[in-house]
């Protein structure tokens, strides 16, 4: 599964937990602001290397 894929799906099931009562988007944010985890940067890494491959490995029209 690609970066952007993973993004997308993490991205939905926050804005499904949004609905309820508990800022879910917020607390991830301190989480990821306060304690810099491994994971998160390792995932923005990944979202830039993907948009740095050249356009033609995707295939052409």
């Amino acid at each position: 599964m690609s970066a952007r894929a993973k993004c997308l799906a993490a991205l939905t099931v926050l804005a499904l937990l949004g609905i309820g009562p508990i800022p879910t988007t917020t607390l991830l944010g301190f989480y990821v602001v306060l304690r810099r985890p491994r994971w998160f940067r390792d995932l923005i890494a990944d979202l830039y290397a993907e948009a740095e491959k050249p356009r033609s490995a995707e295939g052409t029209r």
